[in-house]
């Protein structure tokens, strides 16, 4: 049997894919970088104060109050309006409406489905009342009353439909400094998370919201409201046409070299081994990640979208992980069990139960909100904190894996280096042979690490990306670029590529056309060499074979 092709292959077909590979990836940063747009939109937007006068929000009526156009709500300015106190305007009248998307240069525009998911906050602007303050000995207890309705551009201008309901408890904190202690001055205060939609299915959405007072319970008692606004986040439209584009043409691409990886080792006629198995199973999961479903999100509302693509990555992030640890534990050639899984069963598992614990946090909120947009764990001062505690614990964890795996890199290194005394007694061809596998192990493992590194970067930065707007520091400047998204996401397929071309079965023997003739030995030295080559699978085996003669 021959070896893999990483061993077997001349070095200008290893230089030539080498090159073609990293173009590829070049490529795909240049893309992100040039051809995308940013990610993400942020739209913020003052709502408009609708007055209830016949108060039929609180008799239950779902009907929508609407900021502008024809059936445009009775509405104020500001509280200080004359009016207020004229007509004994009550705080429990006052509906704040939105209508997304705002207009632009006098003309209605309209919500796209490329942009793909919707995350909304509410940001409140209070100012210092000394007649009115704001309880700054505990944090201000808030309920929201909450609608959101929709409707598309062929329905009639009146005709909103329900899209989600819901009475919601918030945790307001804000903060003014102590030389900001006159009225007027305005407090800071931290975001509200409001909700979150896995669709933009429809043209236009209205928000509905209303702060109910209750002075006995201290509900919504949070001293002088000037302005409620909501803060709209979506992916860009054209920033989902290149990630669609892109998907569309990796899944093709990497099923058809998976489909011939493993033809080629079926073709062995021989019992495969672990790594071949695992670098199989990466390849089936990278698949279902790139299989690019979301297509049908432009003609079919799929609301578990988001839930769905953050399964399908955290299942490849988990395999990703797994894979690492048994590609290089398998190159421990001083391992006394190779070739089976239970040989890393204490890795494995950490792994499975951090996924596991990713995959459960993920559906105790993104689960949740698929029968009510408007749940967030961030909502609660307890589930705010266990939130902020698992993506640090998630970022630290990350970061230790790195750590764990440069380590366990490392000791292949000096393993392999302990061992290269031992080609000094070879002849100079099995001597240049083995010393060119060498080098080409040594940098497939750099490249690997290079891989690693910036995929727990990308995890990290995902983690905190997210949460930013929900833990309320709309002000950080971490965020991901269109050029890091595309190209981590293209690392990740010409590293897989990469891994099955050169670690499938070669149909190729090994020929030692170059013999030493000066070499007594020479004739025994090819004939040994070639056996040794035929009956190895990885560098491991060939230098610990030479060790053990």
């Amino acid at each position: 049997m021959a070896g893999v092709v990483l061993e077997t292959l001349s070095n200008r077909k290893l230089l030539i894919l080498s090159v073609s590979l990293v173009l590829i990836l070049a490529v795909f940063f240049l893309i992100g970088g040039l051809v995308a747009p940013a990610p993400n939109s942020v739209i913020p937007s003052t709502t408009v104060k609708c007055v209830d006068a016949d108060n039929i929000w609180q008799k239950g009526e779902m009907k929508p109050f609407l900021p502008r156009g024809k059936g445009k709500c009775d509405s104020i300015d500001h509280f200080s309006d004359p009016r207020v106190a004229r007509e004994g305007i009550d705080a429990n009248e006052i509906v704040f409406s939105q209508w997304m998307p705002l207009p632009k240069d006098g003309k209605q525009l309209d919500m796209s489905r490329w942009f793909q998911n919707m995350v909304s906050v509410i940001e409140l602007d209070l100012t210092y009342n000394s007649q009115n303050k704001y309880p700054e000995d505990r944090d201000a207890h808030m309920v929201l009353e909450t609608r959101v309705f929709y409707r598309n551009k062929e329905d009639d201008v009146k005709d909103w439909k329900l899209l989600a309901a819901s009475t919601e408890h918030r945790t307001l904190q804000c903060s003014i400094e102590n030389d900001n202690r006159q009225d007027g001055k305005r407090y800071q205060c931290d975001l509200l998370p409001f909700f979150e939609l896995g669709t933009v299915f429809y043209d236009f959405y209205l928000i509905n919201i209303r702060l109910p007072i209750d002075k006995r319970t201290d509900i919504n008692i949070i001293g002088q409201l000037d302005d409620l606004a909501v803060v709209v986040i979506f992916q860009n439209g054209g920033f989902t046409k290149v990630w669609f584009s892109i998907k569309t043409v990796l899944f093709p691409a990497v099923v058809a070299v998976l489909l011939w990886f493993w033809q080629r080792v079926l073709t062995e006629g021989r019992a495969t081994n672990l790594t071949e198995r695992t670098l199989f199973s990466l390849g089936i999961i990278l698949s279902i990640m790139n299989c690019p479903i979301e297509w049908l999100t432009l003609v079919v509302s799929m609301p578990f979208m988001t839930l769905l693509n953050d399964i399908r990555d955290g299942a490849f992030y988990a395999m990703l992980f797994s894979f690492w640890l048994i590609f290089v534990g398998e190159h421990m050639m001083d391992q006394v069990e190779r070739n089976q899984l239970k040989a890393y069963w204490k890795q494995l598992t950490v792994v499975i139960l951090a996924s596991a614990a990713c995959f459960i946090f993920d559906m105790c909120e993104r689960g949740v909100q698929l029968t009510n947009p408007f749940f967030s764990i961030w909502s609660s001062e307890v589930g705010a904190i266990a939130a902020l505690g698992f993506i640090i614990v998630a970022g630290i964890s990350a970061c230790l894996y790195f750590v764990f795996l440069c380590y366990l890199v490392f000791r292949v290194f000096r393993n392999i280096s302990s061992k290269r005394t031992s080609l000094m007694q070879m002849s100079s061809v099995r001597r240049k042979y083995y010393s060119g596998l060498i080098y080409r192990f040594k940098f497939l493992m750099l490249v690997t690490l290079l891989c690693a590194a910036l995929t727990v970067i990308s995890f990290i930065i995902g983690q905190v990306s997210e949460g930013q707007w929900k833990w309320g520091d709309e002000d950080l400047s971490l965020e991901y670029t269109s050029a890091f998204l595309t190209g981590t996401y293209g690392m990740w397929n010409v590293y897989v590529i990469s891994l099955l071309c050169l670690y499938a079965p070669s149909h190729k023997k090994y020929a030692a056309d170059t013999v030493d003739e000066t070499d007594t030995n020479s004739r025994e030295e090819e004939v040994q060499l070639t056996q040794m080559a035929s009956e190895s699978s990885n560098i491991a085996s060939f230098i610990s074979k030479q060790a053990a003669d």
